[in-house]
């Protein structure tokens, strides 16, 4: 799988443009009944299976996928529905949230994955890829009048999925071994869109739990970017950011939001990282150079102030975690 087209960079992010949802569902009406709607399983590991379909069930595919985002687009535009993104406001009512699809980094992944290697998909066989660790569907929706890449996305929960081997059934009034492969029931709530780069969220919850994306700390952590590359001078490697560097390493974004950027100067930063052994280079001009994950990890652990040379020993330490010591009243300043 290449780094190349799985990995965001700059150019991505920099060609970036907003989709208009309203208009999409406007535009996907006069198409409703003749779309192609191509299944997938996601397991566990992120890993894509192709479903094989009966024709039979090619009749239920737009009800399950389309029909209800679509009513509930539609008249959320005239009842007042506007979409944010998750930086902007908490989910309320009328509220859709969206964010950038790079910045979730493992839909982002499966999605192109399905996007350039598709062929290297194999079909889904219960006795070789067993359904119970299937965690989630992806339906890929196309017609030959549509230019966006459009994906509907359900997680799937443990009770939606049976296998065979395991199950039984009861018929006239009589208990007995079921006899088919698997079952799976498909979610019919709402839960997300891809239109092109955008990632409609009408359930946070099944974000988070489908691809381990947790929007809030996400968007605490956008923020703390910002302030990190108002306050120091950053290199990186071309077409990188700090924001891409960190995309989908959850220690770092965790850490990032107890930050305070504007705590130590950049000169005292690299000076500490020298009394400590910490190798962080800088290039001619003085910016601190960050070409690898390895740069970035020792660079947000200096800025949390990860890193201790004890009095008693002199041993150097990372740590892990961090408890203040809180004072006794009688030792409290004014005490």
């Amino acid at each position: 799988m290449s780094d190349d087209i799985l990995a965001p960079d700059q150019a991505e992010i920099d060609k970036y443009q907003e989709t208009d949802v309203f208009l999409w569902a406007n535009n996907l009406v006069q198409y409703k009944d003749e779309l192609q709607i191509d299944l997938f399983f996601i397991n566990r590991n992120y890993v894509l299976h192709r479903m094989k379909l009966a024709k039979e069930l090619k009749k239920q595919l737009e009800p399950l996928f389309i029909d209800s985002i679509l009513e509930y687009v539609l008249e959320g535009a005239q009842t007042g529905l506007i979409v944010r993104g998750f930086e902007e406001a908490e989910a309320e009512e009328h509220v859709l949230q969206r964010t950038q699809l790079f910045k979730v980094d493992k839909a982002r992944d499966a999605l192109n994955f399905l996007k350039y290697q598709e062929k290297e998909i194999d079909i889904f066989k219960d006795e070789e890829h067993d359904i119970s660790r299937m965690r989630g569907i992806v339906a890929r929706v196309t017609h030959p009048s549509l230019t966006q890449h459009i994906f509907v996305i359900k997680a799937l929960p443990r009770s939606n999925v049976m296998s065979g081997r395991v199950g039984w059934m009861e018929r006239e009034s009589m208990f007995m071994p079921f006899d088919a492969g698997a079952v799976l029931r498909v979610p019919q709530d709402n839960q997300l869109l891809v239109l092109d780069q955008d990632l409609y969220v009408f359930s946070e919850a099944k974000l988070k739990s489908l691809f381990g994306y947790d929007a809030k700390e996400a968007s605490i952590a956008e923020a703390k970017v910002e302030e990190i590359e108002t306050s120091f001078r950053l290199s990186y490697p071309e077409g990188m950011s700090l924001q891409t560097m960190i995309a989908g390493k959850k220690s770092i974004i965790k850490k990032l939001q107890k930050i305070d950027p504007k705590a130590v100067t950049q000169q005292a930063l690299l000076d500490h990282a020298d009394e400590l052994g910490i190798e962080l280079m800088a290039d001619d001009s003085g910016a601190i150079i960050l070409m690898e994950k390895g740069d970035v990890d020792k660079f947000v652990n200096l800025l949390n102030d990860d890193y201790m040379e004890s009095p008693l020993t002199g041993q150097r330490y990372e740590i892990v975690s961090k408890r203040p010591i809180k004072e006794k009243e009688d030792d409290a300043p004014g005490a």
